[in-house]
């Protein structure tokens, strides 16, 4: 009864458009005023206690290093070194998107961000050289969603924090998937070029060529490594990762590159701010949730209830990897991992799935609603961009989103795709 008053509230209150902060807590006070005897104090105290975190400063300081890396001169030097590595192939525009949201996707940490940052280059340069406008804001989009799958990943820290798991090993864990759905979607651009005879415009580049871009680019390539080597070198936690990420956007963006004034950091904090709160409200109401589900023993059933129609693990991940499919076309991926983790990590820990596989598997599902009708926050990114409807640019990428879900499958069911790398560095 629990179950089924908590989810019914949650449904009902997502479905009339309410904010996700207030609908976790107002679902969860209701329940416990329904069902139970716990004192409704306990709403506020799990929600305050929850955000007193020392790892949660870790969120500000990421999406501020995003936002200052996006304004600080560093996108375009990133596209100039993509193309220069593999603009002369067949598609090569369409892989320079690509390989440039990879790049980025070490920077930001943020899909729609990423989004943002290269299509503003890429989708207008692609469209000029005669590639069809929807394919060009598809595959830009698509490659969006990298931005949360390779470190650092803001989705992965949340999760990381509801699930009380190693940061550093959920970001060690992000980069062999983050490279699988780059190289899957630079198949998806060539055989889409040879299919369609989008020819290159570029010839094969000199070293000197390929050295300047990258010279240029270096010090925006250093992030990542910074990031990753001090966390996993034992330099620094990965809350203090974020707090250099964003000492060194601001030193690469004034000093180095010198696009990076007073009114464009202002701008930066002005949105980390808002972005922030509205993250952290969801945050301290999904903590008061988590410990209602607890309270309620909601997880035990669920999981009891899941294992009796999937008798295998196979089973229990195929169907769960649908249903996560399907969230991601209505919830927000930060939502949805504040939401599900609580409710979904004991059920797959009764069959053996590590802690850190479920993070992947869970953020990449929700990832691939990034460019799923009707939410795709990336295909509208990429719709404002690029001018074109999100009908027309939702025909495109459906090759894409196959790629995607392949290699999803791939390391849902082979975990040493997802822990190998972090195994290995053990």
């Amino acid at each position: 009864m629990e179950a089924v008053i908590l989810f019914s509230l949650l449904i009902v209150t997502i479905g009339l458009s309410i904010p996700i902060g207030i609908t976790l807590g107002l679902s969860t006070g209701i329940a416990m005023w329904l069902t139970s005897d716990i004192p409704m104090v306990m709403l506020a105290q799990k929600s305050v206690t929850g955000l007193d975190s020392f790892p949660l400063l870790a969120i500000p300081f990421f999406i501020l290093a995003g936002a200052l890396m996006c304004n600080g001169g560093i996108s375009r030097r990133l596209v100039n070194l993509a193309e220069s590595l593999v603009g002369y192939i067949t598609g090569g525009l369409a892989m320079v998107t690509v390989l440039a949201c990879l790049f980025f996707a070490a920077i930001s940490g943020s899909g729609p961000a990423t989004v943002s940052a290269i299509g503003s280059f890429m989708i207008p340069s692609m469209k000029e050289r005669k590639y069809d406008a929807g394919f060009a804001a598809a595959i830009t989009a698509a490659a969006g969603t990298i931005g949360v799958i390779i470190p650092p990943s803001i989705p992965f820290v949340i999760y990381c924090i509801v699930a009380q798991c190693s940061i550093g090993d959920m970001f060690i864990a992000g980069i062999v998937p983050g490279v699988m759905f780059g190289i899957a979607l630079m198949l998806v651009c060539y055989c889409t070029a040879k299919k369609r005879h989008y020819v290159s415009v570029t010839e094969r580049p000199k070293f000197s060529t390929v050295w300047k871009a990258f010279r240029e680019a270096f010090w925006a390539l250093l992030v990542p490594v910074i990031i990753l080597g001090g966390i996993y070198g034992g330099i620094f936690t990965p809350t203090e990762a974020a707090v250099v990420a964003v000492v060194y956007s601001v030193l690469i963006g004034k000093f180095v590159y010198k696009e990076l004034d007073g009114k464009t950091l202002y701008e930066c904090l002005r949105t980390t701010g808002l972005i922030n709160g509205a993250t952290e409200f969801m945050i301290g109401l999904s903590m008061a949730f988590a410990s209602y589900l607890a309270m309620a023993q909601i997880p035990a059933q669920i999981a009891s209830w899941m294992t009796s129609l999937a008798h295998s693990p196979f089973i229990l991940l195929r169907v769960i990897n649908v249903f996560l499919l399907v969230i991601g076309c209505f919830v927000d991926n930060i939502a949805a991992v504040i939401i599900l983790t609580p409710i979904l990590l004991p059920v797959v820990k009764t069959i053996g799935i590590d802690p850190i596989h479920f993070g992947l598997i869970i953020t990449v599902n929700l990832a691939c609603g990034f460019i799923s009708p009707p939410y795709g926050i990336n295909l509208f990114v990429a719709s404002a961009i690029s001018g074109e409807s999100i009908e027309s640019i939702s025909k495109s990428i459906l090759p894409s989103f196959l790629a995607m879900v392949v290699c999803l499958l791939l390391f849902t069911y082979f975990p040493v795709f997802s822990l190998g790398l972090l195994q290995w560095l053990r």
